[in-house]
């Protein structure tokens, strides 16, 4: 969560107003939607497609959001009265895809994103209204949490459908290195993951841009998370292998599109930063296993420079186990339940001796 050491160039100067628009590129519209979060804003993207544009994310689903669309595209507005020609989203957190449904209902045009992005939007919608699952239940014990913790993910779990328009009941899938044709220009699409499962970034050669979503972010680096479903996933791996294939596939020179920040230059310089980032974490993850053993909730202190309260909770725990599990199925540590049923994590030269 530090700032990049390294310089990157700002050449965009100051964000949208919501409701307004940037032109950063020929035919490559800025927007900017607030966010009832402790990170505020999300950034957007419109692209002149014809008549009309191709809008890349849609902000959560909240009044507030759909006004500033409505603003965007009334007569005489910066994306006219002719409506988006479809909706691309990088992936399917909130605050991406919450305003998807809502613009492929209200302007009769269809969304592109890829089939595990879609699919595990639908599913999360689904929970809606559900109680918390035994499995996340235990998911959350094994990582070392309280009962009043527990008892904290009981009443807000279901929460995500709240923030998402229901989705169409048809997409059209996009591909890694899939090539689209969007208005005038040819643009690419890169599939990363750790972040998400199968986020996509768009890329046009032609006007050296890439729609970056969050896989490469200025300022903060994006949350790598294990979540309830996948106990034993390894999304730290697939980021360090996504951070790496981003850099061999895209010139040093691109102008960055980011969901948060501003747009910004030098990607490889700032690859190399968030990758030395988890590096240097995963580092002083393994000084402290080799003190003894750890639960997931035990490490903060060594991943997170700010304090962890309940709202930041489940996702310091989804990234701690991300770098534990990295560490894992790499044969460097060890895992033993103890009889409360909590994980204790250790070095793989010393014994296992949590009861």
């Amino acid at each position: 969560m530090k700032p990049t050491r390294k310089a990157l160039q700002y050449p965009c100067g100051k964000p949208p107003e919501a409701g307004t628009a940037l032109e950063v590129a020929p035919g490559v519209l800025w927007l900017r939607m607030p966010l009832p979060l402790t990170l505020d804003h999300i950034n957007l993207w419109a692209v002149r497609d014809g008549e009309g544009w191709a809008i890349f994310d849609t902000g959560m689903h909240t009044t507030q959001t759909e006004e500033a669309w409505r603003t965007l595209f009334a007569v005489g507005a910066p994306l006219g009265e002719h409506g988006p020609t479809r909706v691309f989203a990088t992936h399917m957190h909130p605050d991406h895809i919450g305003m998807a449904g809502w613009l492929t209902r209200t302007y009769a045009c269809e969304l592109w994103m890829t089939r595990t992005e879609y699919l595990n939007c639908r599913v999360l919608v689904a929970d809606t209204g559900r109680q918390a699952p035994p499995e996340g239940v235990r998911f959350y014990q094994r990582a070392g949490w309280t009962a009043e913790q527990i008892e904290h993910y009981r009443a807000r779990f279901g929460g995500y459908g709240k923030k998402v328009s229901p989705l169409p009941e048809s997409y059209q899938r996009l591909r890694d290195g899939q090539r689209l044709t969007i208005g005038a220009h040819q643009w690419q699409v890169v599939v990363g993951s750790g972040h998400s499962p199968e986020h996509a970034c768009f890329y046009c050669p032609e006007l050296n841009v890439l729609i970056s979503g969050d896989q490469v972010l200025p300022r903060i680096s994006s949350n790598v998370s294990v979540h309830p479903t996948e106990p034993a996933a390894d999304p730290m791996g697939e980021w360090m292998y996504s951070l790496d294939k981003l850099k061999a596939e895209l010139p040093a020179d691109v102008l960055v599109l980011p969901a948060h920040g501003e747009p910004f230059r030098s990607l490889h310089d700032r690859l190399d930063h968030l990758k030395n980032g988890h590096l240097r974490a995963l580092d002083r993850l393994r000084e402290l296993l080799a003190e003894g053993p750890k639960r997931a909730v035990d490490v903060f202190s060594v991943l997170f420079a700010a304090g962890i309260d309940n709202e930041l909770l489940p996702l310091a725990t989804g990234e701690s186990l991300a770098n534990l599990n990295y560490l894992v199925q790499r044969g460097e540590v060890t895992a033993s339940e103890d009889a409360h049923g909590a994980v204790w994590y250790q070095m793989q030269s010393a014994p296992i001796s949590a009861d």
